[in-house]
Parts: C-alpha cells; structure tokens; sequence
C-alpha cells in the first residue's frame, strides 16, 4: 500500500485552476520527483499531501491519515521545507533546529543533527549570514529533525552553484538511506535524473507522464536520434520517413537526422544494408530527459488546463 495515495486531486483558486485530477502514489522508502514547469500545481499538490491546502475535490492519504483533518498524526510523520519557507533572519542555525524541535514528541538531536548536515561550524551563525548552501543545509535539518517517515523538499536547490547542489544532492541520498522517504519537487532535470526513483511531470495541473527516468524517455515521441551523411540521390529522405518506428526525418544537405525509436533505428540500419549505403560520420544517442520532458509540457494539450468555472 502507498505511504502517501492521492487520488482526482482537484484544486481551483478563483477561476484559475491549478490542479485538476492528479493521481499520485508515493512509496516508501523511494525518492519521487515531482517535475513540471511553473504553474503547472507541483507546489499545489504537495501543500494538499502536506495538509497545508485543503483540495476541493479528490482525497490525499498520508499512512492512512488525512493531513488537513488528522493533523497531530501527519505533524509526526512529515517533515517539510517549501520553496517559501524562510526563517527568522536572527535565528542561529542551532536555534531554528532546536525551535522546531520543540514541537516534536520525539525529536532528533539538535546539535547531532546539526553536525550530521555538515553546519557544526556555523551553528551559532545567524540564518541571514549563512550561504545559500548552507540555509539549504538548515532547511533540509529543520525538515528531519521531527524524525518524519516522509519528507517534502520543494525547490531545494534552487539558485545554488554547481557545487553546492551536489552536496545538497548527496545529502538527499543519505537522507533516504537513512529511511526516509523523499517527495522532491523540482524543475531541473539532471537533478531528477540523479536522485529519483520514479517521476511525475505535471503540466497545466494534469499528470502528463510517470515512470522511472527512464521510462518517461522512452516513452516520448523520439527516444533516439541518429544521424549520418549520405547523399539525396543514393538515399531520399522519404524513403525514411514511412519506416516503423521512425516519427522523423530531416535532411540538411548531405546529413540527414533521424528521430525515433530504438526500432525505427534498425530499420533505418536495415535499408542502408539493402542499398549498400555506407552511413558516413554515423551517430546515435539517446534522447535526454530533458529533451523528453520539454516534449511533454509543450504539448497542446497540456499549455493550460481546462477553463473551470469561478469558485466563490
């Protein structure tokens, strides 16, 4: 059974919507990306798990529990950092762990937890002189010191340098080898890539695509790409373009570039054979998941959602 099940999330504010019918599972013990471009109800449909939003319609399970209704029970089993939750300027790092551990029964260690996230140094250091690495650092302690079986993290590494990201990242790894699980919201593919179990890519408050990773790459419209020259008069773009699992084909001068499937690829191999074309400067990659993401979200159908009727 799903740590956290939501089901026909549906939540509007005034006439704009920003979710509509999400389907979610969260299982535990994985770490789960929750990807989209903005607008599209990522921060909407963690707040619901969180208990934060109530949805108008459509029901959220975390352990059994409804977070906006069993809220005692839910406060002991999340931790959360959302992409605005900033802390007082004044607050040392060790007074904002030890603030939030107040309101746990059974918190973690402050200052175990402190030197565990790599801020010993700076735990009498007031929040506005930390970096924005280590108020990353703090924010992810402020999350787990509560001990939660799930963990919401929004945005996380937002406006980090390359460096500091990869330490928030293996910070995030080390969190769930540590047993907890990850509900993690971001935009950045590579951080996806590298973290996540499975993903969920929402786009105009639909669910446009779920899978591992890899999954989602080889379900887009063009899973891989080939090119190589050969010239028009021995082999025509169109002799191409009707093979199976090849969704297109484009000709810039003597290269041409193939986009399609893995099967279309040797069935591109197989006509060269058959016409004895020698496929010069031959290359074949993968799509990424960066290129599979921005397929999905500018899809047509998913620019916006459906217009709904004004909530009073």
């Amino acid at each position: 059974m799903p740590l956290i099940e939501v089901r026909a999330l549906r939540k509007t504010y005034r006439s704009t919507v920003a979710v509509e019918h999400v389907d979610l599972d969260v299982h535990e013990g994985e770490i789960i990306g929750v990807l989209g471009p903005n607008g599209a109800g990522k921060t909407t449909t963690v707040e619901c798990m969180a208990g934060l939003t109530r949805p108008d319609r459509g029901t959220v399970r975390l352990a059994g529990h409804v977070p906006w209704r069993d809220r005692r029970q839910v406060t002991g089993l999340l931790g959360v950092q959302l992409q605005s939750s900033g802390l007082q300027a004044k607050l040392t790092a060790r007074e904002a762990v030890a603030m939030v551990a107040a309101f746990h029964d059974a918190p973690a260690d402050p200052d175990e937890l402190i030197e565990r996230l790599g801020l010993g140094r700076v735990a009498g250091t007031r929040y506005a002189k930390l970096s924005g690495g280590q108020q990353q650092r703090l924010a992810i302690a402020t999350a787990l010191v509560g001990r939660p079986r799930v963990v919401i993290l929004d945005e996380l590494t937002t406006g980090l340098d390359p460096e500091a990201r990869r330490e928030t990242w293996e910070l995030i790894r080390n969190v769930r080898g540590s047993g907890t699980t990850v509900v993690l919201v971001t935009h950045l593919m590579e951080e996806a890539q590298q973290l996540c179990d499975r993903i969920t890519v929402l786009a105009g408050g639909r669910v446009v695509a779920e899978g591992t990773p890899d999954d989602v790459v080889a379900r887009s419209a063009s899973s891989t790409v080939m090119s190589f020259t050969a010239p028009a008069a021995v082999l025509p773009a169109d002799v191409l373009a009707g093979l199976p699992g090849v969704r297109q084909v484009e000709r810039r001068g003597a290269r041409l570039e193939v986009a399609g499937t893995d099967d279309g690829v040797l069935a591109v191999l197989r006509v060269l054979q058959e016409r004895q074309v020698e496929p010069a400067g031959l290359r074949v990659s993968a799509t990424t998941l960066d290129e599979a993401y921005l397929a999905l979200v500018r899809r047509p159908d998913t620019d916006t959602a459906p217009a709904m009727e004004e909530i009073s």
